[in-house]
């Protein structure tokens, strides 16, 4: 554990994040009810929240966005 100006920052190899990135994809697109975007929506501010702490490229942020708003449109247009 490293601390960087008062702050506990838990070392994260790029692999960890890469991993967590992908999962949260793949849970994102697998979707197919609102129940579940609602929890892979949960499940995209508990990444942020984790990887904020510690530090991420911004446009991770937005693809997660982007994929769950994309998967929202085609699980409307399927029900």
């Amino acid at each position: 554990m490293l601390i960087n100006h008062n702050k506990v920052v838990m070392p994260l190899t790029n692999q960890s994040l890469e991993n967590s990135y992908n999962k949260t994809i793949l849970v994102i697109k697998s979707c197919k009810t609102k129940i579940q975007l609602e929890g892979a929506s949960r499940m995209v501010k508990n990444f942020k929240n984790l990887y904020n702490k510690v530090g991420y490229p911004k446009t991770i942020s937005y693809s997660l966005d982007e994929t769950l708003k994309q998967q929202y449109i085609i699980t409307r247009c399927q029900l």
